[in-house]
Formats: C-alpha cells, structure tokens, sequence
C-alpha cells in the first residue's frame, strides 16, 4: 500500500513557503532551508521581505509568476482558508500545513478542489522519516 505522504514528497519539488522568514531562528526558514538543501525549490511568500534564501519573495501566491506543486504554510489558522483558495486558483496539487497549523473547513474545500492536504505534521520530520533516517 502507498505512502500519501511518501508520495507527496516524490513528486512535489516546487514549494511555495506560505510566511517563510529571514530570520535563521524561525521554524519556517530552518524548514525551508532544509528542503532547500534536499533538492526542492524553494518559492518564498511574505509580504514583510524582499528575498528569502537567496529566492525573490512574493507578497501573496498571487503574485508568484510559475508554477508550484505544493503550498507549505505556516501561518495561523485563520489565515488558511484564504492560502487555500489562492492554491486553489493557481493549481497547487498539495496543501500542506505545518505542526501546530489545522483548519478543517479549509481542508475539505481543498479537498473537494482536488487537492491533497497534510495538517499539523513537519514537512522536514515528514522527510527526514522517509528519506534520511529514523527517529527524527
């Protein structure tokens, strides 16, 4: 049987980073940074910076000019629901929201979009797991 989330990490490469941070000490540039390092790329989105990683920031998704596979956010909940339906419009397979980050309705509408949806889970724990070892 499949791994959903094995799978989501095969075949999304492209991340948009919904609230990724400058700052080295934020979870969502330490997370970033990692995927960075593993072979993903790395779309910043945050209207408070300018470049992110060596990547050009953009304000909202959209304003992100390519495609991406996958949405990361970390943002608190109640921002979600506007994340997904910008993810929605600019055809995102995967929603993805980091540890500490839920939003039900906003996961059954991307859902009923077409989309796949993680909640509350580490994309770097994820693929630590999978790919670099165990007890991560």
């Amino acid at each position: 049987m499949s791994d959903p989330i094995q799978n989501i990490l095969e075949s999304c490469k492209t991340l948009a980073v919904v609230g990724l941070s400058s700052k080295p000490t934020r979870p969502s540039h330490g997370v970033s940074s990692y995927m960075k390092s593993h072979g993903y790329r790395i779309i910043p989105v945050n209207p408070n910076e300018e470049s992110v990683l060596g990547e050009k920031c953009y304000a909202t998704l959209d304003d992100v000019p390519e495609g991406f596979d996958a949405v990361v956010i970390f943002r608190r909940p109640e921002f979600v629901p506007e994340v997904v339906e910008c993810a929605i419009r600019k055809g995102a397979k995967v929603i993805w929201m980091q540890e500490g980050v839920q939003h039900e309705e906003a996961a059954q509408h991307a859902r009923e979009a077409g989309l796949e949806v993680v909640q509350n889970r580490c994309i770097l724990k994820e693929h630590a797991k999978h790919f670099v070892c165990e007890g991560i």
